[in-house]
């Protein structure tokens, strides 16, 4: 359906219109599209919101939620040039605390004329052992299935934000940014999904404008909105938030793109999503999206970027590493493996945007889209994981493991060397999840190289593929780290917050 009066009213014609167009004659800044907060660390976090005009973002913070002693924080200035998107770094707070905070933009125009507040909390990561919840998945608003209210939206957010993690790991494909919504998609059950369709997600995001209207549109759905407005994000990408299956240097064969260079488009989306999200920029490089997190003893996140580095999409075959067959590339793959060796966290989970031993292929080709390129030695981009690996194990690290989605099914995959090609390395757990909110497919292939065995998938063995989230098939993953004894259990489950499947690893 297209955007109903009520929505109009609702989210404010700044959403869906051009900067400057909607709402030109208030005076009093609106903040129209929600609030997050995100990379969280042990004395703070990153705020976002937007505007509909040039305003300055200011931020209270409080440990009561009705704001009794708060602290105020000045952020950054919303324009024309960013889509009015704002942020605020928040420094010196105390560790492991709850806190509340409230956004308001004051006019740049206008000095002193403040729009309404927007509510949001996180908590700090602790100092000291502390019991810690987290979830992760991936693929939001994919195949065409945007926000269709009578089946109840995306309310697989609703049901994390049941489970109160302390955080959310978004695994890649947050948006879809290649795949525009119509208003009604027919189902094989003789239905049809009827999709609220704004301007910015009617066709394929080419433009920083677009790409930035991809995020905007997730924030109408409620169940969203509240979810990130209460759990601070971590944030990756993958390849929907450019195009299906990208590398740099590509050059598009789509008839739906007059920009044909992937490169232009990734630039293009990496500048929406640093605009649209709570992520800590890094001055040496504001374009490096990845980065680890100390969430006090028991856990550091690893959070890589496996687009941006990449050689083309190739049979992967390469005998030797070099950009051909680069997947990490080499200064990220130094940075994680200093980054692992210097970690004193019992357990050191590795976010991957995509699969290590589960074989992903471009899309109607042989080409390999992840590292796994069929049984074997390591070859082409499983040299950067088998020098990890081996790293890993030579150095003794303990407690590392991997959470991952990108292939629009749940499972659980243990990786031993016994069963391995590649042979040095010490045991580990890869855990994938989603999708949130898009078709359901799979399972994958397994690849022998870094000998992985399915433990546990999420789906029928026999289910007919592409089933949409009305299936039910929707899934996001947990972990829970036990103050007292230090263990780690990993969980999956449904949108419907059935517990399918969950295993308990003791800490070494």
């Amino acid at each position: 359906m297209k955007l109903s009066r009520r929505h109009f009213l609702q989210w404010g014609s700044a959403l869906l219109a051009a900067p400057g167009i909607a709402r030109a004659g208030l005076a009093k800044p609106v903040l129209n599209v929600g609030c997050a907060s995100g990379d969280v660390n042990q004395d703070g976090a990153v705020i976002w919101t937007r505007a509909d005009k040039a305003s300055r973002l200011w931020v209270d913070i409080d440990t009561s939620a009705k704001f009794t002693s708060p602290r105020r924080f000045r952020g950054s200035a919303g324009l024309a040039g960013n889509d009015f998107n704002m942020h605020c770094v928040l420094q010196g707070l105390e560790p492991g605390k709850p806190w509340f905070y409230r956004v308001q933009a004051e006019s740049l125009e206008r000095p002193g004329l403040l729009s309404d507040y927007l509510h949001g909390q996180f908590k700090t990561a602790p100092v000291s052992n502390a019991s810690v919840r987290f979830c992760w998945s991936g693929d939001t608003a994919g195949q065409g299935y945007g926000i269709d209210e009578s089946r109840g939206g995306m309310a697989i957010y609703r049901t994390m934000l049941n489970h109160q993690p302390d955080f959310f790991v978004h695994s890649g494909d947050q948006i879809y940014a290649d795949n525009p919504l119509q208003a009604t998609k027919a189902l094989d059950d003789g239905t049809q999904w009827k999709n609220i369709v704004t301007p910015g997600k009617s066709h394929v995001a080419q433009t920083t404008q677009d790409f930035r209207d991809n995020y905007y549109y997730n924030y109408l759905d409620k169940h969203y909105r509240q979810f990130y407005a209460q759990v601070p994000l971590y944030q990756q990408w993958d390849d929907h938030d450019v195009h299906n299956d990208w590398y740099p240097g590509e050059q598009l064969n789509d008839p739906k793109y007059q920009v044909k260079s992937t490169s232009l488009l990734a630039a293009r989306s990496k500048q929406a999503l640093f605009e649209c999200n709570p992520i800590r920029i890094n001055p040496a490089d504001t374009e490096q999206l990845y980065r680890s997190i100390n969430y006090g003893p028991s856990l550091q996140l690893f959070i890589l970027d496996l687009r941006s580095y990449r050689g083309p999409n190739s049979l992967n075959r390469q005998q030797h590493q070099g950009p051909d067959a680069a997947y990490m590339g080499s200064s990220q793959l130094a940075w994680l493996k200093q980054a692992l060796a210097a970690s004193k966290a019992t357990w050191k989970i590795i976010c991957s945007d995509m699969p290590l031993g589960l074989i992903v292929n471009k899309w109607g080709t042989p080409l390999a889209e992840n590292d796994a390129n069929g049984d074997g030695p390591p070859l082409g981009r499983e040299l950067e994981f088998a020098e990890l690996l081996g790293f890993v194990h030579t150095q003794k690290i303990s407690n590392v493991h991997f959470i991952t989605a990108d292939v629009h099914y749940c499972g659980s995959y243990h990786y031993r060397p016994e069963r391995a090609v590649f042979k040095q390395f010490t045991p580990f757990w890869e855990f994938v999840s989603g999708p949130l909110h898009a078709d359901t497919f799979g399972p994958n292939k397994l690849d022998n190289t870094f000998g992985p065995e399915e433990v546990f998938i999420g789906i029928p063995r026999d289910m007919k593929p592409n089933r949409p989230p009305s299936d039910g098939y929707q899934f996001f993953g947990q972990m829970d780290i036990n103050a007292r004894t230090g263990a780690l259990t990993v969980s999956h489950f449904n949108a419907a917050d059935q517990l399918l499947w969950s295993k308990t690893l003791p800490a070494k």
